[in-house]
């Protein structure tokens, strides 16, 4: 586009902001009117300072990524992908916290330990807490040393 198209763009873009400026400024107040006055001269502004072409290039290629990337099976399969690799981590870190992964690895400790029946201690048994046999273990050792 030669410099009249970029100046007819710019003096069309200015005029809707000058409509959107004057509704603003009659309905909503003047806060309203300021932001339609800023958001007039901004086509001017880039005109100006001759960003106004980078500007409309920068949205045609925002645009063509967009249409390519809407109509393209290959990148709905890798946002499908990336939510069900999110969905991983997410339900990993749920099940950590209730301690699914923790069973296995705790039986294949369970012959070094003195596993204890649940319920009330006596002060040479403590109660085994349900949370982690190694609390259980410190709890044991504080209430053989008269700690509670």
């Amino acid at each position: 586009m030669d410099d009249a198209a970029w100046g007819a763009l710019t003096l069309s873009l200015t005029l809707l902001g000058g409509i959107y400026t004057w509704f603003a400024f009659r309905s909503r107040g003047f806060v309203a009117g300021l932001r339609g006055v800023g958001l007039t001269l901004i086509p001017v502004a880039l005109l100006l300072t001759d960003t106004l072409e980078m500007a409309t290039e920068i949205g045609g290629a925002v645009g063509d990524w967009v249409t390519g990337f809407a109509f393209s099976p290959a990148s709905w399969l890798g946002i499908i992908l990336a939510v069900v690799s999110v969905t991983c981590f997410a339900a990993a870190g749920f099940l950590a916290e209730r301690g699914v992964g923790r069973a296995r690895a705790a039986e294949g400790d369970a012959p070094a330990r003195k596993e204890l029946g649940r319920g009330r201690g006596t002060k040479k048994e403590p109660v085994v807490s349900d949370v982690d046999p190694e609390l259980a273990e410190i709890e044991a050792l504080l209430r053989k040393r008269g700690i509670t």
